[in-house]
């Protein structure tokens, strides 16, 4: 059976500011920006516990804590940070595969230190990383991803927790269907209606009555509220599409705001696609309106998207197809996907 241990940070933005300020310990503190169209990127806990979540508007956040504190972004100093985290985890095992700049999951059943106990690797990581950053971590130790990932948020912050094989179904079957990864706040929504409330109530249902009911999703949540997760912990990581988006301070009304918004939208893109040496056949404009109200169309082509003139022009025709003189816009973003050249492995490109 796979060890698998989870490593999440705790609020790892607020908490490394927190760590370079003293004066932002033991305060509300918010990553991002506090203009009217700002949004909290991570929420210390001081502040999440009067509400403050991240993605949240900052306008929510400051009416729900007034003495909420924002601080701009230091992205460069949490790749840093990011970076002397993920030389700790090497320590033990090179399969390691990065989930996001804060957290990780790691396949320990076979170790450079030869240890037999997962939960023992897991505490002595937290230790190191304590020690490196002077940062918190929560671990959840499982034999497979999705059960170490639940495990990783049970007990935050600074919490350690184990689901051992006997006990996972027990949990499972009390969970909120919420609460299960990959199940997102519309599904929950929809499973609410079919009086699908818990794991026990996911786990009551058929497999094909689940895929009646959800298509292809329907055999996910089948084996996950059993406890059943195939998936490995792999360290090579394939690209799936590079994207870039703007929130503008100001709502697009016209034709030419808007074909000015998305020149700059697509020249960052074209960036950032050279930076990464992406290709792909997709286009994808996203737009979302005044009213939160959100669309987004593609297009696909026979060839790669290779340069700023294409991509342009093609956002420019996605655009012309849709109908957006009713309302004016206050988010547009552009993504280019489906590609079938995979990067280096995932130590070289990712930064965790």
């Amino acid at each position: 059976m796979r060890k698998i241990i989870h490593i999440d940070m705790d609020a790892f933005f607020a908490a490394v500011e927190q760590r370079n300020n003293p004066e932002l310990r033991g305060k509300p503190v918010a990553v991002g920006s506090e203009s009217e169209r700002g949004v909290v990127s991570t929420a210390s806990y001081e502040a999440r516990k009067l509400g403050v979540h991240s993605a949240m508007s900052s306008v929510v956040a400051k009416r729900l804590c007034p003495d909420l504190i924002f601080v701009h972004s230091d992205f460069a100093e949490y790749k840093n940070v990011s970076n002397q985290i993920k030389s700790i985890f090497y320590e033990y095992t090179d399969m390691v595969e990065p989930f996001s700049i804060d957290e990780a999951f790691l396949d320990v059943t076979s170790n450079f230190k030869g240890m037999k106990s997962a939960t023992l690797i897991a505490k002595e990581i937290r230790k190191r990383i304590f020690e490196t950053t002077r940062l918190t971590a929560s671990a959840g130790v499982s034999y497979n991803m999705f059960l170490a990932k639940l495990a990783s948020g049970m007990n935050k912050p600074d919490g350690l927790t184990v689901i051992l094989p006997s006990e996972a179904e027990k949990i499972l079957e009390k969970l909120p269907v919420e609460k299960i990864y990959g199940i997102g706040k519309s599904t929950a929504e929809r499973m609410h209606k079919f009086g699908i409330h818990t794991g026990l109530d996911l786990k009551n249902l058929s497999l094909p009555t689940l895929k009646r009911l959800f298509g292809k999703a329907g055999e996910f949540y089948y084996n996950i509220c059993r406890g059943i997760d195939e998936r490995k912990v792999t360290p090579y990581y394939e690209r799936k599409s590079v994207g870039t988006e703007r929130t503008f301070l100001k709502n697009l009304t016209t034709h030419f705001e808007r074909i000015t918004e998305l020149y700059h939208i697509a020249k960052e893109l074209d960036e950032r696609l050279k930076e990464s040496n992406f290709k792909g056949k997709t286009l994808t404009l996203k737009i979302k309106f005044h009213d939160f109200d959100q669309i987004s169309r593609s297009k696909t082509f026979d060839d790669f998207i290779v340069d700023f003139h294409s991509i342009l022009t093609s956002a420019k025709d996605i655009l012309s197809n849709i109908k957006t003189e009713r309302t004016s816009i206050r988010l547009m973003g552009l993504t280019v996907s489906n590609s079938n050249i995979k990067p280096a492995s995932r130590q070289l490109t990712i930064d965790f």
